[in-house]
Parts: C-alpha cells; structure tokens; sequence
C-alpha cells in the first residue's frame, strides 16, 4: 500500500496560505554563507521584513480567514547562553488550529516547502512533546516524500531525527545550503545536561546548539500546547528562532492565530469521522457500598470534594448522586443508609488530588470503590470485540481493514501475566470468534499490539521493538490485510501525535479519572478511512467512530460538548455524537419507487452530465487588474530596530526591544526574475493572458521595486479570480450515463439521526443538522408535497472544485383555488443555514452555482432554501 495525497484540498492550502502571506514584502534570500552568532559559519535564515510590515501582514490574513485582529505580535523572550556570551532573544509566534485528522502535519510540511520556495528560508526544527509524535512526524516525512517531490519540482531536502550520538548532523544542518528539516523532542534540549548544550571533541570543541542558534531556525511546534512551561519556553528560546509556527487543534495559549478549522467546520464538510458512543455502566445495582471521588474544590477557606455515592431517597428508593463532602463529614449522614458508617473523611489533599476515610479508603480523583470493575471491563471489550467483527465484515469487500484502540490507565493490567485486560480479551475473543467463521481459528495472541509509555525511550523501545515498529512506523503495513494485528492497546502514550485513518473503534478501559481529554481520545480514529490502494474513503457510512466508554453515554457526550463549548463557544460546535447502541434503519419502501410520481421525479433528475469550462477571458483579466490595482505592494527596506540595555549586576547585561523603524528603502535593487514565467507555472494561464495582466496594472513600479512580492500578489489575485471564473464560466450537457435505482438500499443511522415519515421512499428521514431536521418536517406537513428523497451520498454531481452530493429531490403538486391540480414541480432543494449564497464558504458557493446549472441542464428547478417557507420558486 502507499498513502496518496491530494495536493487540491481547499482548506489546507487556506491553511498553507494564510502563513506564506505573513511575509508578503519580504524578498527572496540567497542561501549566503557567513560567520553569524559568536562568530560560528553558518547559512542561516534572515527575516528582512519589519515589526510593522509583518504585523500589518498579519492583520490581514486575520481578516481574510475570520479571525479578530491582534493589536500586536506575539513574541516569547529569553536570555540564552550563546559562543558569544549571554544574549536576550525575541521571536514571534503564529498559530495555526486545525481539528485532528484534517492533515495537520501535511499541511505543516508543505508550509516549509512553500515558504522555501517563496522566500528562500532554509533551516526548519519540528519541535514535538513525545517520543510518539516524532514518529508520527518522520512517518509522514517519509510517505509524503515522493507527492512532495513531484508537487514542487524536486526541490532538494533533507529530513531526519536529532540525535545526539549523531551530531554531525548538527553541522550538517549549520553549514547546508538546501533545505534541513530536523525533528526533535522537547527533552533532547530543554536540560543543561542534554548533549546538544555541551561542548564537545566530536565538534572539535564546539558547543552543539551553538551552531543550531547560528542558523536562526524556523521552528514548527507540533502540539505546543505541551511545550507551554517556563522550562519549555526557555528551551524553545535557547535555539533562537527566527519565529515559531505553532500547530495544534488544542492550544493552550493562542499567539496570533492565522488560520482556524474548527470541530464543526470538519464535520459539516465530512473531513472526518462522524462518532457515536456505547456506554457499559452498572445500573439499578444498590446491594454493595459504591464510593467514587469525581473532584477536589479549593475555595478560600475551605476544601471540599464532591463524591459518588449511593444515595436513598426520600421515598425510600436509592439512586446514585453526588454528595458534596469536607473533613470530618460521615457518608452515613450524607447518604441516609447505614453501610456507609466507616466512610467518615479524614483527610481531601488537592496536592495528591487523594481523599482518604477513616477506614483507610484512599481514592484519587475519578477512582472508585464498590463497583463491578471487572463485570464493566468484560462488557466494553466484548462489546468493542464483536463491534470489530461486524465492521470488518461489512468493510471488507472495500478492501478497509479495521483497527480497534484499547485505551487503559495502568500497564500491568495488560502487560502482567496475569493482568485483567489481556485475560478477559483472550476470553471473550475466543468467546465470540465461533459466530464469526472468518475469525474461529484466529488466535488471540496473534491480533494483538501494544504501545505504552515505558516505551519513551530508545532503549525501553528494544523490549517490544516489532510492535513499536508496526505501531508507529509501518502504518502500510498495519493497514494489509496480510498483517494479523488489528487491536492495539495503549494509554496517555498515544494521546497526541499518534493516529490512524482505520481505527474504527476506541474502548476506554480507564481504571481512575483519565487526564485525557475527550477530544484526544476520539483524536486517535477521527481521520477518513483507506483502502489497500491508500485512497482515501469518502463514504459517510464507511467513516463511523464507535467510542465505547464505561460512562453514561449522557456524561460522555456531556463531557465532550462541554470541552469543544469552552473552547469555541456555542457558536461553533458540531452535533452531539449518537448512541452506538441505539441502531436504526430507514428502509426503502420499494412500493413508493414503482409509483408514477417517483418514476417521473427520477427520469427526471437521474442523468449524469459533462461540464465544459468556458472562462471569459477579457472579464477575468479585468477582475484581475481591478483587484491587483487595490493591493498593496511595500517597498523593501532597511529596518534598525532599537533596544535598551540594562545592567542586570556586574556580570550580565540584558537588551529590551523598545521601537524601531525603516532606514533604507531597497527598492530596485534586485534583478528581474521571470515574473511571466513564474506567473504562468503557478496558475497556468496563457502567456499572452498573464502579459495583458501586467500590461494594464497601475503597479509595474511595484514589479521593479519588489518583484518577489508583486509576482507572489499577482498569483494569488489571479487564483481566487480564476477560481469564480471556472464556476462563473461551466457549461454542463445531459449525456446518456445515468444513476441506477438498484443504488438505492437500506440505511443503517443512529436512531437520534432518523425521523419518521410518510411521504418519503425511505420510512424515515436520515439528517445531518437541525436545518435538515426542520426542512423533512416541514416536507411531511405541507399538503403540496406529494413525495420526496434526501439524495444519497453515491448521487453526485463533478464539479472544477469537488464533487457534489444534493441534498433533497421533491414532487409538488401546485392546486387552484378549486383544489384542482394545475401543476406539478420537480424539485432540487439544497439546505442551508442562509439562503443568501454570500453568506456561505466560497467553497460552498461555487459548489451550489454548479450543482445549479448542472440541474439546469436536466430542465430541474434548483434552489439553496434555509427554511421550507422557501421551498417554491
């Protein structure tokens, strides 16, 4: 298998974008040898642009993607060691948010390749919390080698992992004038014992990251979030950065973001799984003592814990609840029920998050006491088990192998002989693989892989390198079906940085409250399927995540809307997951197809169609001159930045930035590239198209003062126009190709997806939002409607920009005011949240202004409508 890439997606070359326009203005540096910091030869990375440009830059990619303006850069500080002495660094921060499994880490990759080739910056360290995201990071720097390669020309670079027993390669990337990417682990630098901060003969006495500093690296933090400590900080500026990029779909701490793809976006644009949740919980089983600490509250004055209990209510019923406690309070009063008398609070400590009872109960946070841990434990994996089984059947003639992941808290449960989770595994799969005649004569053993953290080291890794290696580094291999292993455990280890498209099934076997976030664990398996070929599966009833969980589905879902709330408001959130274990289906009612309105409706809208492209090509240059015409193209220049210097005592001094401005404009002073030529690789124009451009722009002072930057405006300008050109200018023709109704078949949905109906071919409706859920409703209540579908995914319409998939098909009978019926409409109706196409995404827009035409062509009335009231034309 190899991993294909699309190099088209819109919203990652928004992303790639929105940080190569941050230096607009800056011009194309040479890779130049020097003597740089302390006198070391390096060929480093220069930022020629000033504090201003760069913040007004800024501001307007802010603008561009939605974003509110920062008032200022964001800058981290820092007096490092260097070969030259102490010195005070400074460098900026951008942010970059884009929801797990939406190809973060491409889009990264590609960024430095694409600021490489704009501006000429060479030097680039992907910075990573873990041992796991580094090998996540030179996997993807491995698969995506050769797309890159074709993508950019074979524009040479060389990637590779710091190591410290190898540190010639630290000279390496001092001294090279093509691009160095170097990933390392926080930990390989962050402590004055590292290697890299010491002094050593295998550099003929040079300090290792002395070198490093005198190449002013770009950094690429991956998951910052995890770096955000004074210790990190620090680390971070001991490199001294020309500036960090910051790439996480959790940050902490946001530093002038660029670009935002949030959770709701990614669902409503299918770029990644849809989710549903099984719980395993103990219910109505009051016969044992059940204590579970849920949190420690520090006020003021006062500690307290809130405490899971079983409670007895005052009509006699017991219920669990949650009891507040302090020292000193007995459960037996907080409960009304005599079992409780031992439990009287001795001690809450928010140190060791620990609550202990006179008893000699001690409970962390989240743990509990009383409960049928091992009854719940066998439930989810026999669950997650058989699920597995299911999937992989209906998955398998799409040639998608499945993968499920066992989240567990402590190792030994798994790794111990006699540990619980391995052996109930083994039980219930030998159990449940006689239903299952592919699987009866699969061994237990052979399926299965493991990655915990005791693994964060080389050394520790030697213990189960086969695994380490499949896991982390051969997902190709994992994802064949000729590899048995396709359960994988592990626990916090993989949290972050570690995914695979084919995880279909996540079980969270946590003993105590888990510091993994809800939106980390489902991070693991929210991104889209492949198949044996690497092609990724776009099917919505292919890319289903199933969390099993053992908590309540409502605490569940609770939790996650509640993280996904705090971090994007209501505003932006996407739908609650279902109830894995609520199944529907909407059935086809096969008797409704054979009906004349239905038979019409489909002759009607059936056939398939060829587009032609016909651009205007007087109308797209004069847009193009219009919108170049409004740009603004700066002069290069000469900035001196100003700083005081402080006396700290009698050996150290310390520089603070306090203003600064331009001192010499550089205009003209750089050779002409082949703007044309440059122009017409990137956005394939004509020759004499891209010359009329130039001819006719009020800016060709701007193309001899700074070509970089008009030649990057030029570019830019021209894609966005020629983009509403392609859709503005396509000519759709019915042809004889056409969908077949034995496409349309049962639907399997989560209930909380379905909606009863009468007037549909299904039995009821399957929606994906609230819009659609009104819009059926109102379908079924309008006496005018005689029939209607939700088109399926399988019908869809090409586009220049994607394909297509409508939303809803309807026959209308029009009556007069005798009730006789004067007319019958077919209709094409897509729902939308507004029905004013300017309001929506551009990548909406021109796929609407398609579908539009394409329906035209068919002789269909079509429609964007937010609300039924707009059904009609």
């Amino acid at each position: 298998m190899k991993f294909k890439f699309d190099a088209n997606q819109d919203y990652q070359l928004k992303a790639i974008e929105a940080v190569t326009r941050l230096f607009e203005g800056h011009k194309f540096v040479s890779s130049d040898f020097g003597f740089e910091m302390g006198g070391l030869p390096a060929v480093p990375n220069r930022l020629e642009i000033s504090e201003a440009f760069l913040l007004d830059n800024l501001k307007k990619v802010q603008q561009a993607n939605g974003i509110p303006a920062d008032s200022e850069l964001k800058y981290i500080e820092g007096e490092i060691q260097t070969a030259s002495g102490l010195q005070v660094v400074r460098f900026p921060n951008f942010s970059v948010e884009m929801e797990t499994g939406t190809g973060k880490t491409y889009v990264y990759l590609r960024t430095l390749l694409e600021l490489n080739k704009q501006y000429g910056f060479l030097k680039f360290i992907i910075v990573v919390p873990s041992v796991a995201i580094r090998e996540g990071v030179l996997k993807t720097l491995k698969i995506t080698e050769r797309h890159f390669r074709e993508l950019y020309h074979n524009q040479p670079y060389r990637y590779y992992e710091y190591q410290s027993e190898s540190l010639s390669q630290v000279r390496q990337f001092s001294l090279s004038n093509q691009v160095e990417i170097m990933v390392m682990t926080i930990d390989s630098f962050n402590k004055d014992s590292n290697v890299i901060n010491q002094a050593t003969d295998r550099l003929q006495g040079e300090t290792p990251i002395y070198l490093i500093q005198a190449t002013r690296p770009i950094l690429i933090l991956d998951e910052p979030q995890n770096m955000e400590s004074d210790i990190a900080r620090a680390a971070l500026a001991r490199l001294n950065p020309l500036f960090t990029l910051r790439y996480s779909a959790t940050h902490r701490n946001l530093y002038n973001l660029v670009y935002r793809l949030t959770p709701a976006q990614a669902y409503q644009e299918g770029l990644v799984k849809r989710i549903e949740v099984a719980s395993v919980i103990e219910e109505n089983n009051y016969n044992h003592i059940f204590v579970q600490l849920e949190e420690i509250r520090v006020q003021k004055s006062r500690i307290s814990a809130k405490v899971k209990v079983h409670k007895q209510m005052a009509n006699g019923t017991v219920k669990e609840a949650t009891v507040t406690v302090k020292p000193g309070d007995n459960l037996k009063d907080k409960t009304g029920r005599q079992e409780y008398e031992s439990f009287v609070v001795e001690e809450i400590n928010p140190g060791t998050n620990t609550i202990v009872f006179s008893n000699g109960v001690e409970l962390k946070t989240g743990e509990a006491k009383g409960d049928n841990r091992e009854a719940i434990f066998r439930a989810q994996i026999a669950y997650t088990i058989e699920q597995h089984f299911r999937t992989q059947r209906r998955l398998r003639d799409k040639g998608i192998k499945v993968l499920s992941l066992f989240f567990i808290d402590r190792v030994e449960s798994y790794l111990s002989p006699d540990g619980i989770i391995r052996r109930l595994f083994v039980e219930e799969f030998n159990r449940l693989k006689v239903k299952y005649r592919e699987w009866k004569d699969v061994d237990p053993e052979a399926v299965q892989g493991s990655y915990f953290s005791e693994y964060k080291t080389e050394k520790s890794m030697e213990n189960d390198k086969a695994a380490f290696d499949l896991i982390m580094r051969d997902k190709e291999r994992l994802l064949s079906f000729s590899e048995p292993t396709c359960f994988i455990f592990s626990h916090s280890a993989l949290r972050e940085g570690w995914d695979n498209p084919n995880v279909f099934i996540i079980c969270t076997l946590n003993q105590t409250a888990s510091n993994i976030k809800k939106r980390q664990e489902i991070g693991r398996g929210v991104r889209l399927a492949v198949n044996q070929e690497g092609e990724r599966m776009r099917d919505e009833q292919v890319n289903i995540l199933t969390v099993v969980a053992n908590e309540s589905y409502k605490d569940y879902v609770s939790k996650l809307q509640t993280e996904y709330m705090e971090e994007y408001g209501p505003g932006d959130v996407p739908p609650p997951p279902p109830d894995a274990r609520k199944k529907g289906i909407a059935r086809l009612r096969k008797e409704y197809m054979l009906t004349p309105e239905f038979k019409e409706l489909w002759e009607k809208i059936k056939h398939k169609t060829r587009y032609a492209v016909k651009v205007d090509t007087k109308r797209l240059i004069d847009d193009c001159v219009k919108e170049l015409d409004k740009a603004v193209i700066r002069s290069p220049q000469i900035v001196i930045q100003k700083a005081q210097v402080d006396m700290i005592d009698e050996n150290n001094i310390q520089a603070r930035y306090i203003g600064g401005g331009a001192a010499e404009d550089l205009s003209g002073r750089y050779p002409l590239p082949n703007i044309v030529e440059w122009i017409k690789d990137e956005t394939k124009l004509t020759r004499p198209t891209i010359l009329e451009i130039l001819r006719r722009t009020k800016q060709k002072d701007a193309a001899v003062k700074n070509p970089h930057e008009f030649a990057t405006t030029v570019i830019r300008i021209i894609k966005e126009k020629l983009a509403d050109h392609l859709v503005n200018g396509i000519q759709y023709t019915k042809i004889e190709d056409c969908y077949l109704m034995e496409l349309f078949q049962d639907i399997e949905k989560n209930q909380q997806y379905l909606i009863p109906a009468e007037k549909s071919i299904y039995d009821h409706v399957v929606y994906d939002s609230d819009v659609e859920r009104q819009f059926a409703e109102g379908l079924e209540s309008r006496k005018d409607v005689k029939l209607y579908v939700k088109l399926p995914s399988w019908f869809k319409v090409s586009t220049p920009v994607g394909e297509y998939n409508p939303d809803w098909a309807i026959v209308v009978e029009e009556v007069n005011q005798f009730g006789e019926v004067t007319n019958k409409l077919h209709l094409v109706r897509e729902t939308k949240g507004t029905s004013n196409r300017s309001e929506l995404t551009p990548q909406e827009r021109r796929k609407v202004d398609c579908g539009e035409k394409h329906f035209e062509a068919l002789g269909v009335n079509y429609k964007v409508v937010a609300s039924i009231d707009e059904l009609l034309p």
